[in-house]
């Protein structure tokens, strides 16, 4: 009995580990990616996501590494006063989600 306690103990410690697998990336890890041309500028993926909501202002942006991906997340206002969510991957600029804030 001892031993499947031990087991599940160490399957629950594991699985906890491998969910946390998103990490902020600090703005000088962040220009270095952009400056070694790993990650698209700044400037292009702040484009593309204003592209989606055209009059929009941009309220907040982060980068993180989830799962060895670089996703570029931008907080956006549009003109009517509505809060959106974005995410890029910021390798290649696609679109990964974009939905409303309530």
């Amino acid at each position: 009995m001892k031993f499947l306690t031990a087991l599940i103990t160490a399957s629950a410690i594991a699985t906890g580990t491998s969910l946390a697998q998103a990490r902020d990336l600090g703005p000088d890890e962040a220009l270095r990616l952009r400056d070694a041309g790993t990650i698209q500028s700044f400037e292009q993926l702040n484009a593309t996501a204003l592209a989606k909501h055209p009059g929009s202002s941009i309220r907040e942006t982060e980068l993180e590494e989830e799962y060895g991906k670089y996703i570029y997340q931008v907080e956006l206002r549009d003109p009517q006063g509505l809060d959106w969510d974005l995410e890029l991957d910021a390798v290649n600029g696609q679109l990964l989600k974009d939905h409303q804030d309530r």
